[in-house]
């Protein structure tokens, strides 16, 4: 049992918002309001996700999805083209993030292989990198020509995949024909001939070509033909498109 000594109780001391009533007990200074300590609760933050990685380390997660040690439990390369059709039909349909980044290792990837396909007299160019002088509006830094990159690749994947899989897959030779016989050529000649109208202003979001080996012309917003261009069958594209901007430059300045 403890006995406690009433003497030795003192009252407890004074609440801090009361003033002090001994003179010989100087008053404290008030704590300014920026020294006061911050509020327990925090405001609430999103979680961090892979796709917030800075770009350059996320395309290095992307390049670590490919084998990297030997393995002789599987083929290096079928495994690769695996990964790649992986890449197209999976991982860059989660997000714009990883849409740019697996595009970027599709596309070097298989520019190299693309452009071995591209047949005289035509041209490629999927990438322009300059904008031409004087361009207005988005429409003229699309490539059309990106486009039929992308779907060579989606094509190529694939075909590569079941190659690997079966003796049996005899390929799609009509798609690649057209491919390269139709679409390259008339994707390769609207980035022309935007190209070369650039500097008079003109917008031709409106405005899409028609490619055969004899002839190319122009499909107004009307949906029919407004101009058109014989051409030889061995002829550059840059030379019809060079003819064809010129007649629709003329074409647009006597509806002016």
């Amino acid at each position: 049992m403890v006995v406690i000594d009433e003497k030795t109780m003192l009252p407890p001391p004074p609440a801090y918002s009361l003033p002090r009533t001994n003179p010989n007990i100087p008053t404290p200074l008030p704590v300014p309001e920026s020294l006061h300590p911050p509020p327990f609760s925090a405001p609430y933050r999103t979680l961090a996700t892979l796709s917030d990685l800075p770009s350059h380390l996320l395309l290095h997660v992307v390049h670590r999805t490919f084998p990297q040690a030997p393995d002789k439990s599987y083929n290096k390369v079928e495994r690769q083209r695996k990964t790649l059709r992986w890449l197209t039909a999976s991982l860059r349909l989660v997000n714009r993030t990883f849409y740019i980044a697996c595009m970027h290792v599709l596309r070097s990837t298989f520019l190299p292989s693309y452009t071995s396909l591209i047949r005289p007299p035509y041209t490629s160019d999927p990438f322009p990198l300059q904008t031409p002088p004087g361009s207005v509006g988005t429409a003229l830094n699309r490539s059309r020509e990106t486009v039929v990159l992308d779907l060579f690749i989606a094509l190529k994947v694939h075909d590569d995949v079941f190659a690997d899989e079966s003796e049996l897959h005899l390929g799609q030779p009509e798609a690649f024909r057209d491919l390269f016989d139709l679409m390259q050529p008339r994707a390769r000649l609207d980035d022309l001939l935007r190209a070369y109208l650039a500097p008079t202003r003109v917008n031709l979001s409106a405005y899409s070509v028609t490619f055969a080996p004899r002839r190319v012309g122009v499909i107004g917003p009307s949906r029919r033909t407004i101009v058109d261009v014989e051409r030889a069958k061995d002829e550059r594209l840059e030379v019809a498109a060079k003819r064809l901007a010129r007649k629709l430059q003329e074409y647009l300045a006597a509806r002016c």
